[in-house]
């Protein structure tokens, strides 16, 4: 029995308690928001040792981190160590995006590796394996679910009914999802409709077999700026509103993707948008990116969007990096785009119901150890402590406050003034 349909004869998993005590909500109400499809706990029956982690309403948001091996660099080891240091700075779950060498065992040495969720592409697998037919796909989804992946994005929505909007309103840079564009290809060569979407009920007794959970991806996501909010968009998420439906009453965990570039004044209407026509599924947005000028800074730029949108209800966020649109990160890009999209996600809980308290009790530990010139306190409540250490004492000047302020610290001064008693003589 998969964990939704536990979740929906009033059960509580173990996965569901172990959730519930990390996130501090009550089982049972978790479980009822699980049933409900309006959270989702990614775990397959073939993975051990996992660590159960939630993602959807009234939880944290959580944050995602890409990995995986390209045609250009393939060093297996190499993207394993980037996982790991993903999972160090914090990322709540990995996905393998690799495209070059032996996809299989990267995917099996990244599922051995790390405790988190794990997620993957399997179209990627039947495109380098030139077998990009439906049964090519169905075996890489089979494959996949068999290895043990907990999530696996499945581009649903881009299919021949989709892809007639797109016609209809061409766009800047067309299409810019690699899943989405392997899509129409096979739609292109073959004339057929999608495979995962014209067999969408195989694809679920798959996923059901494995308690898989889809990630229903925005194959059709904009590329740019000026293709941001157009028809094909808002087709496409019509349609993976129609699919989550069919995912949970056949007993399967099911979330959504989003978009992609958008402007900063239409993420909370895209992100509405999307969590009304789905119901309320989970929804899992790379950035959104707010602007399409800033190659080398798309982290910050993805973090931008990120806080708007975890604010008007996305609840996963995928980490970008440093290098997005221009090469394979190092791990040190990764961890870079860990840290900045985790501050992202921590800022839009500030705001969010049911996790505001416990972030800005977070805040809260911070403030009161600036108040106290409490360096060590400061390290303690910082979202990444070497960080903070190293800056801190990077030029050798020990001192009781910043080397900014000194002997002119606001926080001292301030102090001093009230312990003596304003006005005094």
């Amino acid at each position: 029995m998969t964990l939704i349909e536990e979740a929906k004869r009033g059960r509580v998993p173990g996965e569901i308690e172990a959730v519930a005590r990390r996130e501090g909500i009550e089982p049972e109400k978790l479980a009822g928001l699980v049933a409900a499809g309006r959270v989702v706990i990614p775990r397959n029956i073939r993975r051990h040792g996992l660590v159960p982690t939630g993602v959807g309403e009234m939880l944290s948001t959580k944050v995602n981190v890409n990995v995986g091996t390209s045609q250009n660099l393939d060093d297996p080891k190499g993207e394993v160590e980037k996982a790991l240091a993903a999972v160090a700075a914090g990322a709540d779950a990995v996905m393998d995006l690799s495209t070059g060498g032996d996809l299989d065992a990267v995917r099996r040495m990244i599922l051995d590796a790390v405790k988190v969720p794990v997620g993957s592409v399997p179209i990627y697998n039947a495109a380098v394996k030139k077998d990009l037919t439906s049964q090519g796909m169905f075996n890489a989804l089979e494959k996949h679910a068999k290895d043990g992946v907990d999530f696996v994005t499945v581009h649903v929505g881009v299919n021949k009914n989709s892809l007639e909007r797109l016609l209809l309103d061409p766009r800047v840079m067309g299409v810019v999802s690699r899943g989405g564009s392997l899509t129409m290809k096979y739609i292109s060569e073959t004339g057929e409709d999608h495979p995962y979407y014209k067999e969408y009920d195989y694809l679920l007794e798959i996923a059901k077999e494995h308690d898989l959970t889809l990630s229903l991806g925005d194959g059709l996501r904009p590329g740019c700026i000026e293709d941001a909010s157009d028809r094909a968009k808002y087709m496409e998420f019509i349609m993976l509103g129609e699919l989550v439906k069919r995912a949970r009453a056949a007993g399967v965990q099911a979330m959504v993707e989003g978009p992609g570039h958008v402007p900063a004044d239409e993420i909370e209407t895209s992100v509405r948008a999307m969590k009304h026509l789905t119901d309320g599924a989970p929804l899992y947005l790379l950035g959104p990116l707010v602007t399409d000028i800033a190659p080398g800074y798309d982290h910050i730029t993805a973090a931008m969007g990120g806080v708007i949108a975890g604010m008007a209800g996305a609840d996963f966020l995928c980490a970008t990096t440093p290098s997005e649109h221009l090469d394979l990160p190092t791990i040190d890009d990764v961890i870079e785009g860990t840290y900045v999209t985790r501050i992202a996600a921590h800022a839009a809980d500030l705001t969010r119901p049911g996790v505001r308290v416990r972030a800005r009790a977070q805040d809260l530990q911070m403030a009161r150890a600036r108040a106290e010139l409490d360096w060590n306190g400061q390290f303690d409540a910082a979202i990444n402590p070497v960080r903070a250490k190293q800056i801190r004492h990077r030029r050798g000047v020990e001192t009781d406050t910043c080397t900014m302020c000194s002997e002119l610290c606001a926080i001292r001064l301030a102090r001093e003034a009230m312990e003596k008693g304003i006005g005094r003589q």
